[in-house]
């Protein structure tokens, strides 16, 4: 119903697969866009600049922020994070809908800059399986991931400000689901204002 794309917002704790499940949407449905964010980290190893993220130092990113050439900017474990503005409009004048994966300090922020953005916080069927899915990774050390544990334990004390809560036990089921949600999104009236002016201004001139 409505041409334009919309804005949907992923978040979840460090380890509960949201990358995963972004890389299955993209991969099964073709109406999509993955924001790529702006960071001051360093990249992990099969990493490329400009593709799982822009690389940038601490002074390019303040420039950025100056700018204000991002939508949003958040601090996590010493870093900064930010999603670009012109890439998201970009996409969503093109039709696109556009996924952000973001920590939730930034979602609040998207959201109160786009109301009518989608807000869907991905979690694990259990805590232990968190800690399993971040030991697992082999990537970081005990106290890397002592430190996300401990920042999962803050973020989950925001989750009610979210949409929609998804499971990821099953990533098929649970890509299908997002899709559904999604897609659902396009019908509420604040992403049809469009056809909604339309549709008023054909019943003015029939009901003369």
């Amino acid at each position: 119903m409505s041409q334009r794309g919309i804005l949907v917002v992923v978040s979840g704790f460090s380890g509960a697969g949201k990358g995963t499940l972004m890389k299955a949407l993209l991969e099964q449905y073709d109406n999509y866009a993955l924001s790529i964010s702006a960071t001051t980290r360093q990249p992990r190893d099969g990493e490329k600049d400009g593709r799982e993220y822009f690389f940038v130092t601490k002074d390019q990113f303040q420039e950025m922020i100056a700018k204000k050439q991002l939508i949003e900017y958040a601090q996590y474990v010493e870093n900064y994070y930010g999603t670009p503005r012109d890439y998201v409009q970009k996409q969503m004048d093109a039709g696109k809908d556009v996924v952000l994966e973001i920590e939730i300090q930034g979602a609040l922020k998207v959201k109160e800059q786009f109301p009518e953005a989608l807000l869907v916080f991905i979690m694990p069927p259990s805590a232990e399986e968190l800690k399993r899915r971040l030991v697992g990774r082999g990537t970081e050390t005990e106290e890397v991931i002592r430190n996300r544990l401990e920042r999962a334990v803050k973020e989950s004390e925001g989750i009610e400000e979210y949409d929609y809560v998804l499971i990821n036990d099953d990533i098929g089921r649970c890509v299908g689901e997002m899709h559904q949600l999604i897609q659902v999104q396009h019908n509420k009236p604040a992403n049809c204002l469009e056809l909604i002016s339309r549709i008023r201004g054909e019943l003015k001139t029939i009901a003369k």
